[in-house]
Formats: C-alpha cells, sequence, structure tokens
C-alpha cells in the first residue's frame, strides 16, 4: 500500500482530494490512496475532490444568467460558445450546451478552435455575426490574450462574457490585455475582495506573495485549500498510512473560518467523495481586479452591463 500524490489536468499544485485505485482484476485486492486533484478523477477510482468541478461551475454560470434577468429585468436568450478544442473545451461546451437547451437558451453559435492559435479572425468574425447575449468561452492564457486583442480589433463586444477560469483569470491575462479585460467575467470560487469579509484572506496573501511575488487566485487559493485539508487529515490520523489517512479525509468536517474560501466547509460526500459546502462565485474584470459580483449577498459590486463598446472607452 502506498500513497501517491497527484497534480490535477490544469497543472497545478496537487491538493487534497482523495480516491481509492484498486486493481482491474479483483477489487479485494490492497488499496493505493492516490491524494491530488482539483477535480474528481476519472478512470477505475471513486471520484472525490475539495472544490467544485467544471459542471458545478457551469451548472452556477447558468444559476446567475438567471437570477441576473431576474434582479436587472433584462433578458439573454441566446449563448455563444467559443472553446480550445482540447479535452478540457471540448467538454466544458459539451456541459454548457447541454444546460443551454435544458434551461431554454438558443446555441446561435459553437465555435471550437485550436489551442493556442495564432490567429481567430474568422472565429471573432463568425461570434460577432452570431450576435448572442452571452458568450461563453473556454481558453488558456495565450488563447485569452489573442481573443481579446481580435475581438478589438474587430470592433466585437458581446453584452456579457462569462469564462471558465483557466487563461482568463490569470496575472499574464491582465498584463497582456490591460484595461480592455474590463468587465470580463469568470465562474471562480476565490477572490482577493473577499478580504473584506475574511480578514485570513490578506494574512495568506501577504505570506504567498512574499514567497511568490504573485497574488493568490482562484487556482493557487484551491491548491492551497486542498494541501490545508491534506495536512489536517495527516493530523487528525496521527499517522501517514494510508488507510489512516483516507479514513481521516473521509472525517473531515473543516468549517468556514478555517479556510480562505468563501465556502460553508469542507466535508465529503459519503457516495461521491465530492465536498458538499463548496460553492463557486463569479468574479469580475474591475480597474484590473477581479471582484465579486456573484452571489449578490457576497458580491463588492454590481455586474458592469452590457459591456461597453470599445469606441465608448477610455
Amino acid at each position: 500500500m502506498k500513497i501517491a500524490i497527484t497534480r490535477s489536468f490544469m497543472g497545478v499544485a496537487a491538493v487534497a482530494a482523495l480516491a481509492v485505485v484498486t486493481g482491474p482484476a479483483a477489487w479485494a485486492q490492497p488499496k493505493d490512496v492516490v491524494i491530488g486533484v482539483l477535480y474528481p478523477l476519472s478512470g477505475p477510482v471513486a471520484q472525490a475532490g475539495t472544490s467544485p468541478h467544471d459542471e458545478h461551475f457551469s451548472t452556477a454560470m447558468f444559476d446567475f444568467i438567471r437570477e441576473f434577468q431576474a434582479k436587472k429585468g433584462v433578458k439573454l436568450p441566446t449563448i455563444s460558445l467559443f472553446y480550445e478544442d482540447t479535452l478540457f473545451g471540448s467538454d466544458s461546451a459539451k456541459v454548457q450546451e447541454q444546460l443551454a437547451g435544458q434551461q431554454g437558451y438558443k446555441v446561435v453559435e459553437k465555435i471550437a478552435y485550436r489551442a493556442r492559435s495564432t490567429a481567430l479572425t474568422a472565429e471573432v468574425q463568425r461570434l460577432k455575426a452570431g450576435g448572442a447575449s452571452v458568450l461563453l468561452p473556454t481558453g488558456y492564457t495565450s488563447d485569452a490574450i489573442l481573443f481579446v486583442k481580435t475581438a478589438r480589433e474587430l470592433d466585437y463586444v458581446p453584452p456579457m462574457v462569462i469564462a471558465q477560469d483557466a487563461g482568463y483569470i490569470e496575472s499574464d491575462f491582465i498584463a497582456g490585455v490591460g484595461k480592455d479585460a474590463e468587465g470580463i467575467m469568470s465562474r471562480s470560487v476565490f477572490s482577493l475582495d473577499l478580504a473584506a469579509r475574511k480578514p485570513l484572506v490578506a494574512k495568506i496573501n501577504a505570506m504567498y506573495k512574499a514567497k511568490i511575488n504573485k497574488d493568490l487566485n482562484d487556482n493557487t487559493s484551491r491548491s492551497f485549500t486542498g494541501m490545508i485539508v491534506l495536512l489536517d487529515a495527516i493530523n487528525r490520523a496521527g499517522s501517514t498510512d494510508p488507510e489512516a489517512v483516507r479514513k481521516a479525509l473521509l472525517a473531515t468536517d473543516l468549517k468556514p473560518d478555517q479556510m480562505i474560501m468563501p465556502w460553508k466547509g469542507v466535508k465529503f460526500d459519503a457516495n461521491t467523495g465530492q465536498n458538499e459546502l463548496g460553492t463557486p462565485l463569479m468574479t469580475q474584470w474591475r480597474g484590473g481586479q477581479l471582484k465579486v459580483v456573484w452571489p449578490f449577498e457576497l458580491a463588492s459590486g454590481d455586474v458592469l452591463y452590457p459591456l461597453p463598446k470599445w469606441s465608448d472607452r477610455k
């Protein structure tokens, strides 16, 4: 028996979740405990994760759109999906298309592009012609930067943009596009403006920045929280024995004041292994910083909507 620490598909540092991997021929074989991953593992393992995963996040996007329409008295009937063609982008678009259909939205464009493309002119022209109420992009940093620059060149401004995290929340993204990021939203689980409600956020961020010279973001905050969950379980287990750690992880019951996330805590579902208490946020780039805009009771400001035309921006 052994403990293996894995990395998430996003390549972020290992974080606490757990899965019990068994031999393909016999479930009675000795079990290895695999600890790691931001999201549920795939394959012959019991799924587990501290953070909401992409399906949860996509569902939250549509929850936000529904609540925003009710709150503001506006209608957002059409959706465009714009995604890079790896498994991340394809799976994201698949779930979003299903949710759109279930909730009565019309998908006017579904555009896949080659990851790390050098040009997105044709794709952005199609998005502009489609004229969707909401654009849901999924892509990594270089693609996100190229999209924004191309959108400006072609004078394309959708009324609302909600990204699937990744490249649209990174510090390199804001460095690459600057004020042109204004108003772009992303699903998230973390934002530095939470420090106004949770002083622990500022303290941990200061420690992190002293080491890394960068602020915590959505990805690194999940990595940090996951590792805290793992270390808490090891402490309670009083051992690094895999089975003892596994049992301790399953018994995890962290409270809101023990973490930097705006969650109700960390407690794993006995059947799925997924944290029952982790909830998504929607954040929006405002003045070079990501600000929480949903859930509305946690918002530090109003949603900028519709996005201003390029000609109206200073």
